[in-house]
């Protein structure tokens, strides 16, 4: 294993490559990291977790800590600020018994993206436009920076309360099961990541990722604010109609563009240059493919509804991830409700 690595990168910005660039370049590599590997194998395992994972017993009570407050919290915010918004504003059962949920989420993850957007270019992190560098003076326990680390215990704390949310207090739909992998996948990336100090490469997958969430919570509110007080809200139907367009695009354009050709070609290709024998080379890229078929899985259910709204089968704006003619299940009080 390395021991680091290298001082420096190149004088400039590596140029972000193609998608043909990507596979070609990132399949060669992988390939040459098998081929090298001459000890592979859970002996291999064993050491790289010994020598390079990091993660103390206080870190991981802080983080089972913070899920706990954030169920709290939202049990708290539900009853006391979101229902009686919903029983005021006067919304539909249906759409009052949805709003908590999104209200939540929307909440939750503008102020997570724009905490994100704040490390990328807000600060002096190079790694949203030289995504390489990420992988640059990496050395096995390095020092996390206190602004990094917030933002890790603010995610992983709240994947880790997902979880629950998910099968206890969200409206369970036809994707909940692939969700449900997504939070447990997102929240091994976050730990795993942290401990083997690959945190700057999950900052920038955070960024991508949060940004489709936020527009896709605003839109739903909307939806449900378009009918309230039982009679049509030209602005809400309005804010709805675009926050869905605007779904749509960023949806393709951070997870299935930007995802790949920044995070994939880095994780896959240029860690390897800036440090051979990266540990868990393939453990990482594997959850990281994972979730890109995830994005693609989701995208398609996007085309989906943007086709039946084409096609005149559906004639209204409603929740994406319910177009089909299967009706979501109210959503299930917590215990602590």
């Amino acid at each position: 294993m390395a021991a680091a690595g290298t001082a420096a990168g190149p004088a400039g910005p590596e140029p972000m490559p193609s998608y043909a660039q990507l596979v070609q370049r990132s399949w060669g590599s992988a390939l040459a990291a098998a081929r090298g590997c001459a000890d592979c194998g859970w002996g291999l395992a064993r050491r790289g977790l010994a020598e390079h994972a990091h993660l103390a017993p206080p870190e991981l009570l802080l983080l089972a800590l913070g899920a706990l407050g954030w169920t709290a919290l939202r049990s708290a915010a539900t009853a006391r600020l979101f229902r009686p918004l919903a029983k005021r504003c006067r919304l539909q059962p249906r759409d009052a018994a949805k709003m908590p949920e999104s209200a939540w989420k929307f909440l939750f993850y503008l102020g997570a993206w724009s905490y994100s957007a704040y490390l990328l270019f807000g600060t002096d992190y190079p790694f949203f436009h030289d995504p390489p560098s990420v992988f640059y003076d990496w050395t096995p326990g390095m020092a996390v920076p206190r602004d990094i680390a917030a933002a890790y215990l603010l995610q992983g704390s709240f994947y880790g309360h997902s979880i629950y949310a998910t099968l206890y207090m969200d409206a369970w739909r036809k994707d909940s099961v692939v969700m449900l992998i997504h939070h447990v996948v997102t929240l091994v990336l976050i730990v795993s990541s942290y401990a083997f100090r690959y945190h700057n490469v999950g900052i920038l997958v955070l960024f991508l990722h949060d940004v489709s969430d936020v527009q896709l919570e605003f839109t739903k509110l909307n939806v449900y604010f378009k009918s309230r007080g039982g009679s049509h809200r030209r602005l809400h139907a309005l804010a709805a109609d675009l926050g869905c367009l605007s779904f749509s695009l960023s949806w393709f354009w951070f997870r299935l563009y930007w995802f790949p050709l920044k995070v994939l070609y880095a994780t896959c290709h240029s860690s390897l240059r800036s440090v051979p024998d990266i540990p868990f080379y393939f453990f990482f890229n594997a959850l990281l493919l994972l979730l890109t078929l995830m994005n693609l899985y989701w995208f398609l259910y996007i085309v989906a509804f943007a086709a039946k709204v084409l096609t005149g089968q559906v004639r209204e704006l409603k929740d994406v991830r319910e177009y089909d003619a299967a009706e979501a299940q109210s959503p299930k009080p917590s215990k602590a409700e």
